[in-house]
């Protein structure tokens, strides 16, 4: 994409990880941001509602530079909004080949197109006990309306492979759905830790690998039907942490919401001769749903 400093500004919503319509999550994307400036981006953002818009304009050192904003602030990353991105920008020919770089405010990321889907490469994962954030399991508990004296069927963990989420295991889904989470109480972990916010999820679950939800009201977003930059970690502590000795996992999540919007995510981890994570990519389908007039925002 080239060129694109005076063309008008066209705006998209775009549903990332789902074929079908009534699954996934909507992202906002507008293509030929150049010109629009960070308070409109923030403004549009805001009044679209969705837990991230893509803003994407023309890159130095990238194919693009998509930047992503939820209806509060600034996001560094955004997987399902990334997805949502690239294959708009497949589906109308503004990127012609299986590869490209996307370059965001921290740094670039490799991006592939394969079979129809659009994949993001994620780091390494890293892992930090939550005791040095400050946080204890009674605290989690708390959290999320879990009874005092929950058993985790597993250690919680911050994990991050370029964002950092608070990784939490419960038993079944049927736990999963019933999770009363405080959202005032997840806000001020969250800032307090620094995380995105808390993926909660279980292994048993029969369609998937995991089933998760997402809850990041530090960012605007109560609960998100998809998070490709969650479910990167998730995988990856299923393979460390669980012993889950593979490299393709599927994440399940939006199943579990009061109203539902299924959503499967991809994570394909990358791993050496002696099973340790060197990278991963993290995707899914894109399904453009229609075209916006941008002048209303």
């Amino acid at each position: 994409m080239s060129d694109t400093q005076t063309l008008t500004p066209e705006l998209y919503l775009v549903k990332a990880f789902t074929e079908q319509p009534n699954g996934g999550n909507t992202a906002g994307v507008v293509l030929f941001a150049d010109r629009l400036p960070r308070e409109r981006r923030q403004k549009i953002a805001a009044m679209l509602g969705l837990s991230e818009t893509a803003f994407v304009s023309d890159s130095e050192v990238g194919d693009v530079k998509v930047e992503f904003y939820t209806p509060l602030k600034q996001i560094p990353h955004c997987g399902h909004a990334t997805v949502a991105a690239f294959s708009l920008l497949w589906q109308k020919g503004l990127l012609l080949n299986g590869s490209a770089v996307k370059e965001s405010i921290e740094g670039t990321r490799q991006i592939s197109f394969e079979s129809g889907k659009v994949y993001q490469a994620q780091l390494p994962p890293q892992y930090t006990p939550i005791e040095a954030a400050g946080i204890n399991l009674q605290l989690i508990a708390a959290v999320l309306g879990l009874p005092e004296g929950f058993s985790f069927p597993s250690v919680p963990v911050i994990a991050s492979t370029g964002v950092p989420f608070l990784l939490v295991p419960v038993p079944d889904e049927r736990t999963l759905y019933n999770l009363q989470p405080d959202q005032e109480l997840i806000r001020a972990v969250s800032d307090k830790a620094g995380l995105v916010g808390f993926y909660a999820f279980t292994t048993t679950t029969a369609l998937a690998d995991a089933s998760a939800r997402m809850f990041a009201p530090s960012y605007g977003i109560p609960e998100e039907s998809a998070t490709g930059m969650a479910a990167g970690p998730l995988a990856c502590y299923l393979h460390d942490h669980l012993q889950q000795s593979k490299a393709n996992f599927l994440i399940h999540q939006g199943y579990l919401m009061r109203h539902p919007s299924p959503s499967q995510i991809e994570v394909m981890l990358q791993l050496d001769g002696e099973g340790h994570i060197m990278g991963l990519r993290a995707g899914g389908n894109g399904l453009v749903i229609r075209k916006m007039e941008l002048g209303d925002f």
